[in-house]
């Protein structure tokens, strides 16, 4: 089979990764908030820009969240607790997305780009991924996160191709156009069809 590129370049979250959204939901019942408001508040630019760059550890950004929650709980014990167990919930990898992309694999190099905090390989680790793409481009590890144009470009030399000879697939919109503005086939994931379409020879 031949691909019409020479690379695949993957995000994680949304697309290979998913969380278990009616445990996040249990969690913000628990602690009488609205719907919604622990992830809003967790993934917000102000606490997760400086944990995806790298600026700040996993756990530093954790003990931002618990100071944050501290505020609105109105104790420091009852916002430890909340974070422990978001930081818990439980994650799922798409096996209908591994295999489609493991399939690519026997033709073009797989790199994950993922905006992640530095806590990512041990993540993977635990969900037997460590060995899955043949390189990581992790935002925390190199400082540059999506949608600047420069991570793109240093997954493609990691692939070995050129931005133009490239496939990239992500959930978030914004992310896909930078891509595409850099010359990029781009697909916007919104189901595991959207990226065997793109796939097809």
């Amino acid at each position: 089979m031949t691909l019409p590129f020479d690379a695949l370049l993957c995000d994680f979250d949304g697309v290979l990764r998913f969380y278990d959204a009616r445990t996040h939901a249990r969690i913000d019942q628990a602690y009488g908030l609205a719907p919604g408001t622990i992830l809003k508040t967790a993934l917000s630019p102000a606490l997760m820009e400086p944990a995806i760059l790298g600026r700040i550890t996993c756990e530093e950004w954790e003990d931002s969240l618990v100071t944050t929650f501290t505020e609105v709980l109105g104790s420091q014990a009852r916002a430890a607790r909340l974070v422990e167990e978001f930081a818990a919930v439980p994650a799922r990898i798409d096996e209908q997305m591994r295999d489609l992309l493991a399939q690519a694999q026997r033709y073009v190099p797989v790199v994950l780009v993922t905006n992640a905090t530095t806590r990512l390989e041990e993540d993977l680790d635990r969900l037997g991924m460590t060995y899955f793409a043949d390189d990581v481009v992790s935002s925390a590890r190199v400082g540059i996160a999506k949608p600047d144009r420069r991570i793109y470009e240093l997954a493609a030399d990691r692939a070995g191709a050129a931005p133009e000879r490239c496939l990239f697939i992500d959930d978030r919109a914004e992310n896909v156009e930078a891509a595409v503005r850099l010359g990029m086939t781009g697909v916007h994931f919104r189901d595991v069809e959207d990226a065997r379409a793109a796939l097809a020879p």
